[in-house]
């Protein structure tokens, strides 16, 4: 077969993977179910990152409350734990989860041959994520993958493979994107949909893209209430990714998810990368022990050290052209946000008849706020009545919006019964996750949305290492 042809085959494969996948999946819930039995039975493998935890931080219906967790014995396993103990015993709506635990060297083994369970949860270490993926899909279990699936373009080309692999196994493999859970990200791609008020995408250029998007996130940073301790390993982009290929798979979701969706994309036609970037940010051996809890930098992270500081492979960003329009994405880490702030984001579309912008700054609170901006002849104070219309289009689905006037136009005020906060985002994910197990199959997008998305993240980390 022409080498060439391949690409296109696996491209054309995994756009018929929605249709033609989770038949079985239906039907093998269908069967538990008759069988008086839950039919979601969750496992959870090598847990070394609070997402994982966070999936179980709200029960749900038909998903039974044993679950079965195969880990390396050691402290990131003894935190997954302690998350679990405090949300089963918190006063407010506590959970019931019961943890059948395995602790051994042969973890990832033990869990395929068992097969205690029918969706495996992954988040933590992400130097073997894809080979976990590869290997629950290939034991015919459902996968439901914190970001990123896959940290390098060797990681891509495994992730394709797999994708094969759970069409012909008929499991749903999906990753973890709470960022469209966000009620700003949520909005700004509503009123991005509406042309009275944005018009249409601007493709933009080099200098001033179409879509701008970036995040700043905390080293030290507080979950469920607690001061958050990292792994070591969180620190090696060898094992973590580099910024591009782990907070900046968000990004690019999000760009792609607000700018073209239920869109089939092609990564091979669509997207065009042009040009990316990564730097460093320094960590002190004080700030590093406040973080891990360890008094020195472990050998793996010497190449990274000078002295006391830790020299963090935390930052990157990529530029490129998605169906025609410039697009930027930036992801940057720091120790610590000011005081009384998080992790934050920055997004702009720009639009013929109007900005939406998502600002999370100082003069917000720290609060992510929706902002609409025209321009030209739509500053004209008419366009007030044009946005008072949209926003009673969006009533049935989001009642209680309104607007506040600002320098460059609108903020959009919403409701805080929709600020639910980062932690509660992951359970609206496995709400959808629930629904496409029992629909059997993902929207027709997703796959393609996925790998253009890995393809984007991987090949613009490649990039930026060429240009050293």
């Amino acid at each position: 077969m022409n080498n060439r042809l391949i690409p296109s085959l696996l491209l054309l494969g995994m756009m018929n993977y929605a249709c033609n996948t989770g038949n079985t999946t239906k039907e093998q819930n269908q069967d538990s179910t008759a069988a008086g039995q839950p039919a979601i039975r969750l496992v959870t493998l090598d847990p070394g990152h609070f997402h994982a935890a966070l999936v179980q931080k709200s029960m749900y219906p038909g998903i039974d409350s044993v679950v079965h967790v195969y880990a390396p014995d050691g402290p990131e396993l003894q935190g997954q734990l302690n998350f679990i103990n405090q949300y089963n015993t918190r006063a407010d709506a506590p959970t019931h989860w019961q943890e059948d635990i395995y602790k051994g060297p042969d973890f990832l083994e033990k869990m395929v041959a068992e097969k205690k369970g029918n969706v495996v949860v992954m988040a933590g270490n992400n130097l073997r994520k894809t080979e976990y993926i590869q290997q629950a899909v290939a034991a015919g279990m459902n996968v439901l993958a914190d970001k990123p699936m896959a940290i390098s373009a060797a990681g891509f080309d495994k992730l394709q493979q797999t994708f094969q692999d759970a069409q012909q196994k008929k499991v749903l493999l999906y990753d973890i994107m709470t960022e469209r859970s966000e009620i700003t990200n949520t909005l700004q791609a509503e009123l991005s949909r509406i042309n009275d008020v944005f018009g249409t995408l601007q493709p933009g250029t080099a200098k001033e893209p179409g879509v701008v998007m970036e995040s700043v996130h905390n080293f030290y940073k507080y979950v469920s209430g607690k001061a958050l301790t990292r792994p070591a390993w969180f620190f090696d982009p060898e094992q973590q990714g580099d910024a591009i290929v782990d907070v900046g798979t968000h990004l690019v979701d999000l760009v792609q998810w607000e700018c073209f969706p239920n869109v089939v994309l092609d990564y091979q036609k669509d997207i065009q990368l042009q040009s990316a970037r990564h730097w460093t940010t320094p960590v002190t051996l004080s700030q590093f022990s406040v973080i891990t809890g360890l008094d020195s930098f472990p050998a793996y992270l010497g190449k990274y050290a000078k002295d006391t500081v830790l020299n963090v492979h935390a930052n990157g960003e990529a530029q490129y052209m998605l169906k025609g329009v410039h697009v930027k994405v930036t992801a940057l880490w720091q120790y610590a946000g000011p005081e009384g702030s998080g992790d934050t984001h920055y997004s702009i579309l720009r639009g013929t008849k109007s900005n939406l912008v998502i600002r999370q700054g100082k003069d917000e609170k720290f609060e992510p706020s929706l902002y609409v901006e025209p321009v030209g002849a739509n500053k004209a104070p008419a366009f007030e009545q044009t946005l008072q219309a949209a926003l009673q289009q969006l009533e049935s689905k989001y009642p209680g919006l309104s607007l506040e006037k600002t320098k460059a136009g609108w903020k959009i005020v919403i409701p805080a019964k929709y600020k639910v906060g980062h932690e509660a985002h992951f359970a609206q994910v496995m709400e959808r996750y629930l629904q496409y197990l029992k629909d059997g199959q993902l929207p027709e997008w997703e796959v393609p949305g996925m790998l253009a998305k890995y393809y984007t993240t991987t090949k613009a980390l490649e990039m930026s290492m060429q240009q050293k």
